[in-house]
């Protein structure tokens, strides 16, 4: 099979809107820039599929206080406040420039004030992909990304991948990458997140880059029983019942997920949205179009009708775990390497948990525009070298098996990681003896990828990627031993105040975890 190779001063690797935002930022300072998308940059992704919410907060002290305060208790006292006011400037700047230089079309109160707290997923990333290509990226549609490249000082110096449309490889070399690839949802078949599948974590990890909040990686959503559309906000105003009518106290789209969870152990949920006026309705119906879709196609009106729902698994898509960022600029713990979106904690904003898209949307603005930035200011120290130097391809489960191949497929790989990852009593509901069960299997699973996975297709390179995802959830689960942010231990049900740190995880073969200032303290004696 031909490679063909290209030269940029920034990869970005994934192009939703972390990607997009990165792209535009690095082009900005007038660095060469290629875009690689698994799918269609401006289609694929979970927010290109739906509406979404975007943390927009007026520049006034009181409305930033109650901004930053309302998911503090929530997220577990995990959040930082330097961060977060950091997120919410560059937010409300870049969605202002979306509205001034990208003409997003806004709506307005009827006293003609732009109202800016959300966005029409498709028609914000069709805007975005326009945008990225008037700066003059160059784009690379359906060619996944396989793995990273380094020199011989280990800093990452591009990346390897096959495009889907020619059936050739290519390699870039590149000044410095960033990685905004997403986050992993397991393939559980919530909307837009099958390609969401942690492959830029297990890249990172191949490298030398280790973890933070893993264990907040257990995201599950309310969707209808009948659709993959996950937009729980609306939930907030809905009544969840029994089969016989009778209400389960409780329950609820914030706080009360466990109590949907439990219930639907033993028993059917339905739903009725019956706390929305007739403006909210109307509102809902302006704001997200798609939620209703299916209800219109069978004759629902989920406002008065009483209808079945379930909860998928959203892992590092809506959780917080992910890729630790060590500065300002979304750089990581490897020279050349930067993160943004869902790819990288968001425990900086979050803490240990988010239960909806703004603070998500407005992570992936922020951090995507900080890490082209960044990359771009990194490359132009790289210079012209960054051409000639001689890489080595990082990659290794799902691409080089250790042994003869053959030995477990991608979707059997697949099929073990869900099977332990995707129900709620083992990954809602976590105790020592239902997760150290999981992470042995997924253990076991890991050794045969290792060993026995080739590297026909990309499916291999996701398939290795879940379960590596599993592998560093679990662990950090197992770890934290008390109950914080979405991470409910059921045998550690209280909150430990001895244990209000981040963790830091890594590994690959042998996994390790540890809270983050014993993590700082190894790096600076390894420095010394």
């Amino acid at each position: 099979m031909s490679t063909y190779e290209l030269h940029a001063d920034v990869l970005v690797v994934g192009g939703g809107p972390a990607g997009t935002w990165a792209a535009l930022k690095a082009a900005a300072t007038g660095a060469s820039v290629v875009l690689a998308d698994k799918g269609y940059c401006g289609t694929s992704g979970a927010t290109a599929a739906a509406g979404t919410g975007v943390w927009y907060v007026q520049p006034e002290p009181e409305l930033r206080a109650k901004a930053k305060a309302s998911r503090e208790a929530l997220g577990g006292y995990l959040a930082d406040h330097e961060w977060m006011d950091r997120v919410l400037d560059e937010t409300y700047a870049r969605i202002n420039e979306l509205a001034e230089v990208g003409k997003y079309p806004f709506p307005a109160s009827s006293d003609g004030t732009p109202i800016r707290r959300g966005v029409q997923g498709p028609e914000y990333m069709r805007r975005q992909r326009a945008r990225v290509k008037r700066a003059g990226v160059r784009i690379l549609d359906h060619s996944p990304v396989l793995e990273l490249l380094t020199d011989g000082t280990g800093a990452v110096a591009g990346a390897a991948g096959t495009d889907l449309t020619t059936g050739e490889n290519y390699q870039v070399k590149a000044g410095a990458v960033v990685l905004a690839s997403g986050g992993c949802a397991f393939q559980s078949g919530t909307l837009g997140c099958n390609v969401n599948t942690g492959d830029g974590a297990l890249m990172a990890a191949e490298v030398g880059a280790v973890f933070s909040g893993m264990e907040f990686s257990n995201a599950y959503a309310i969707a209808p029983k009948f659709t993959s559309i996950t937009k729980t906000a609306y939930y907030s105003f809905g009544t969840f019942y029994r089969a016989d009518g009778s209400v389960i106290e409780g329950a609820g789209s914030t706080r009360g997920r466990s109590v949907i969870a439990r219930t639907l152990l033993t028993e059917p949920v339905f739903c009725v949205i019956d706390k929305a006026d007739a403006q909210m309705q109307a509102d809902m119906r302006t704001g997200q179009p798609n939620f209703f879709l299916a209800f219109d196609r069978q004759g629902i009106n989920p406002f008065v009708d009483p209808f079945p729902v379930t909860m998928l698994l959203e892992g590092t898509v809506r959780g917080t775990g992910g890729v630790r960022v060590a500065g300002e600029d979304l750089s990581t713990d490897v020279p050349g390497l930067y993160v943004a979106g869902d790819v990288a904690t968001r425990e900086l904003i979050c803490g240990g948990f988010t239960g909806g898209g703004s603070h998500n949307s407005a992570w992936a603005i922020s951090s995507g525009s900080w890490a082209g930035a960044g990359a771009a200011r990194y490359a132009l120290s790289v210079g012209a070298r960054a051409a000639s130097r001689v890489v080595r391809p990082a990659g290794q489960a799902g691409l080089r098996p250790l042994g003869r191949g053959g030995d477990i497929t991608a979707d059997e790989a697949r099929r073990e990681v869900q099977n332990q990852v995707i129900p709620y009593e083992t990954n809602l509901f976590r105790t020592q003896d239902r997760l150290e069960p999981a992470l042995v299997s997924v253990n076991l699973a890991w050794r045969r990828v290792v060993s026995g996975l080739a590297g026909d297709t990309y499916r291999s390179r996701e398939a290795a990627a879940m379960v590596a995802h599993a592998r560093w959830m679990f662990n950090a689960a197992l770890t934290r031993t008390e109950t914080r942010g979405m991470h409910k231990r059921a045998d550690f049900p209280e909150q430990d105040p001895r244990q209000a740190h981040r963790l830091i995880a890594g590994g690959l073969d042998e996994l390790w975890s540890m809270p983050e200032a014993q993590f700082l303290r190894s790096q600076s004696a390894v420095s010394a």
